[in-house]
């Protein structure tokens, strides 16, 4: 269901919604309050009042504008309600991104890196390589991403490049635009409205049912979330200072710079 607007006017205390008008309120519908010059000094009060009692809301105190806006994400129930499909997409999310590393290095010839891909998709990011095709997918590299997009169905999954061959780390916003875009998903059994934080609560809520678990990087002090009913992938720490001088890059800090790049 698409997202809506419900817009209040607040010009006295009393016009200030109440907490459990504000819980009943369907998830498609964003409540956005006016502060108006008079009650502008409550606005903060209450704001920080609605995120002590508010716990599965997103309420976003404008730092300019005279304004709180609320949005309510997916609840508890609903994540465990769904809990089947969520670990089902991080499953289907590991393997179509171990499947599109390896059609991309076979179809642009080039030697996998199996204790760090980031090697090699690092050293792409350029004009030249950055960006293209292999077989029905349009791929860009970014950060520590390597976007993928079906020409055909629309399809969208961003493929992690960080933690060796475990190429199922979740990001909340990539893993609810996977859902989204994944044909076969459709309908989704629950709406996602804003995708980085409802994504980031089925992920928390599926951490705290051990269906997922956190996993090292390749980068010491960096850690990912995957899907726990897996086979597990063992993960080297990167040391820069040794894996960066087969990039060729004339000094430290342009390597450095190169391998942040977006």
């Amino acid at each position: 269901m698409k997202t809506t607007i419900h817009l209040i006017n607040i010009k006295s205390s009393e016009e200030l919604p109440k907490v459990e008008d504000i819980i009943r309120r369907p998830r498609h519908q964003q409540i956005k309050l006016v502060f108006e010059p008079p009650v502008l000094h409550l606005r903060e009060i209450y704001g920080a009042d609605l995120k002590k009692k508010l716990d599965n809301h997103l309420i976003a105190i404008h730092t300019i504008e005279p304004e709180i806006n609320i949005t309510k994400l997916i609840s508890d129930e609903e994540i465990i309600h769904s809990q089947a499909l969520f670990i089902q997409c991080a499953k289907d999310y590991r393997v179509l991104g171990n499947q599109l590393v390896h059609l991309f290095c076979k179809e642009k010839k080039i030697k996998l890196n199996e204790k760090f891909p980031s090697l090699i998709f690092n050293n792409l990011k350029d004009r030249k390589n950055q960006s293209g095709k292999v077989g029905k997918w349009k791929y860009f590299i970014h950060g520590f991403h390597c976007h993928f997009k079906n020409i055909k169905t629309g399809q969208e999954i961003e493929v992690p490049f960080m933690s060796g061959m475990e190429f199922g780390d979740l990001d909340p916003y990539f893993f609810v635009l996977f859902m989204k875009t994944t044909p076969k998903y459709q309908p989704l059994p629950v709406d996602l409205h804003n995708d980085y934080h409802d994504g980031t609560r089925i992920l928390k809520v599926l951490l705290n049912l051990d269906l997922l678990e956190k996993i090292n990087s390749n980068l010491p002090g960096h850690t990912g979330i995957v899907v726990k009913d897996r086979e597990k992938i063992e993960i080297n720490n990167l040391d820069p200072e040794k894996y960066f001088e087969t990039l060729m890059i004339p000094s430290k800090w342009s390597r450095l710079l190169h391998f942040f790049k977006f």
